[in-house]
C-alpha cells in the first residue's frame, strides 16, 4: 500500500512566510477556507537548533486541524517527504481579500 502523500502548504501569515507539511488537505465548508490536517514534523530525534522550526512547532503542538484562508495560501506542493518548518520575514505586501474600505462622505 502506498503511504499517504505529504502536501508542502505555503502561507503568508502576519508578515512571514511560513512552510507548512500536512498529511491532509481540503476544501472547507467554511467559505473561503482550505483545511489542512495530521500535520508532519521531521524527526524529533534529529538535533536541530532553529527557532523557526520550533516556533512553528509550538504553534501548531495539539492542533487537529487548521482553517487557513484562501489568500494566504502561496502554494500548495505534493512532495515526497517533510522537510525542515520555516517561518521567514517577508518583505512582499500582500493585501488581504476582500479589503476592508470605508464608504466615501454623502454630499448633501
Amino acid at each position: 500500500m502506498a503511504a499517504k502523500p505529504i502536501y508542502r502548504v505555503v502561507v503568508h501569515q502576519q508578515g512571514e512566510i511560513w512552510d507548512l507539511y500536512v498529511r491532509e488537505i481540503f476544501q472547507s465548508e467554511l467559505w473561503g477556507f482550505i483545511e489542512v490536517e495530521e500535520f508532519v514534523f521531521e524527526d524529533p530525534s534529529r538535533l536541530v537548533v532553529d527557532t523557526a522550526t520550533e516556533k512553528l512547532q509550538r504553534t501548531f503542538e495539539g492542533v487537529k486541524r487548521s482553517y487557513l484562508p484562501l489568500n494566504a495560501i502561496v502554494r500548495i506542493d505534493e512532495v515526497e517527504r517533510e522537510g525542515p518548518l520555516r517561518a521567514v520575514k517577508s518583505e512582499s505586501s500582500i493585501a488581504e481579500f476582500p479589503r476592508p474600505f470605508s464608504l466615501p462622505p454623502r454630499g448633501e
